[in-house]
């Protein structure tokens, strides 16, 4: 039993069974969606119908009431769950509208503009899909007392269809007692505003391949340059999204791509540098040991005598040297700085090219190759999957 208290009659009366409302949706505009609040801001025109019998008057003409009278009726009290803000618009006067029809049906209709939540999921950050919702329900009837249902079924939301939003495109909807809309992000903005800009810092970092290798400054500038550039963007494209999420978004997959070519073009200069520094090392001690032995041969000449002072005092041995004991020539493993030279030498010897100019005329090859495979798989993934 629902029991309605109308101002008009100073009375209460009491309906048996739920009353039933119907209702309908004009969807003005969608003025923003933020990723950053989840949430979207929405004006929408409402209409709520439902059947009064005490309301009936003789005739097939309807009369519309001031907006001030909807003190005086007995309305829904619908809201909406899910909304942040809301406001009913009040220019010139009170957007809402009530008109009585002579079989007792009452039509409320108002415009409102409300912030409603809408939990995103920005995996597939710009190449991903959205869906919100648009829930009403009674604040204090339950189902005994009011029922809520679609007028026209799936028509009975409109607007949707001509919406024209910055970021999105709506692809469907389905009303279904709660108003749900699948958006789908326009990537096209973020083509041009970041993914071409990143592809162009990386062919810009490839430069250096071209540019002599004894022109350090020029190649230092060019790699550390694009370094910061690419930071300065991936930045950038997070100033649009939450600030505090766990989300891997594509975005960021894409740019930390970018910034590892962008890095590794500037590691390979380093290591043609180390490598050319080695074998010219590498040069000079082989250089140095060729004098070396001539100079053992003399040493070895001069035979030490037996009793003689340079036994009694023991001089600075080499780390391999002969040393005589109990009539045995043994030789003296030397575990000192000649060992750890021997260690760095073939720890090296690892990272050393026969002919580090050889370098940029690989890279040149490998890392527009790397970096379009790269682009194919990460495309492929979050297009298709």
């Amino acid at each position: 039993v629902v029991c309605f208290i109308f101002s008009i009659e100073s009375r209460i009366r009491c309906v048996p069974g739920p009353v039933e409302i119907g209702m309908s949706l004009d969807i003005a505009s969608i003025d923003a969606i933020s990723e950053i609040n989840m949430d979207y801001t929405a004006t929408i025109f409402l209409r709520q119908r439902w059947r009064d019998s005490r309301l009936v008057f003789p005739g097939n003409e309807s009369v519309s009431v001031d907006g001030r009278l909807v003190s005086l009726l007995w309305i829904p009290d619908t809201f909406i769950p899910d909304s942040k803000r809301s406001f009913l618009h009040d220019v010139t006067v009170e957007n809402r509208l009530i008109r009585i029809f002579s079989n007792g049906t009452v039509l409320y209709a108002l415009r409102i503009t409300a912030t409603i939540a809408c939990n995103m999921d920005l995996t597939k950050y710009p190449m991903d899909r959205q869906e919100c919702t648009l829930q009403l329900e009674s604040w204090g009837y339950n189902l005994q007392d009011v029922v809520f249902y679609w007028t026209r079924g799936n028509d009975s939301v409109r607007g949707l269809d001509t919406l024209r939003l910055a970021q999105y495109s709506v692809e469907r909807h389905y009303p279904k007692l709660v108003l749900h809309f699948a958006l789908r992000r326009n990537v096209l903005f973020f083509i041009l505003e970041t993914y071409v800009p990143s592809i162009l810092l990386v062919v810009l970092s490839w430069v250096s391949f071209w540019i002599s290798q004894s022109s350090v400054p020029a190649r230092t500038c060019i790699g550390v340059t694009t370094v910061l550039t690419m930071t300065t963007l991936m930045m950038g494209a997070r100033t649009s999204l939450p600030n505090a999420n766990c989300f891997i978004k594509a975005i960021d997959v894409y740019l930390g791509i970018c910034f590892t070519f962008i890095f590794g073009a500037l590691l390979e200069y380093a290591f043609y540098s180390f490598s050319n520094q080695e074998l010219l090392r590498e040069l000079y001690d082989s250089k140095g040991n060729g004098s070396l032995p001539i100079a053992n041969s003399a040493q070895a000449n001069q035979q030490p005598e037996v009793g003689s002072t340079a036994q009694e005092e023991p001089t600075e041995q080499s780390p391999n040297q002969e040393v005589k004991i109990n009539g045995d020539t043994k030789l003296k493993q030397g575990c000192g700085l000649s060992t750890v030279k021997d260690a760095y030498g073939r720890a090296a010897a690892v990272f050393i090219v026969e002919n580090p100019h050889n370098i940029d005329r690989h890279a040149r090859t490998a890392f527009p190759i790397a970096f379009f495979f790269v682009n194919i798989l990460y495309w492929l993934y979050y297009l298709c999957f």
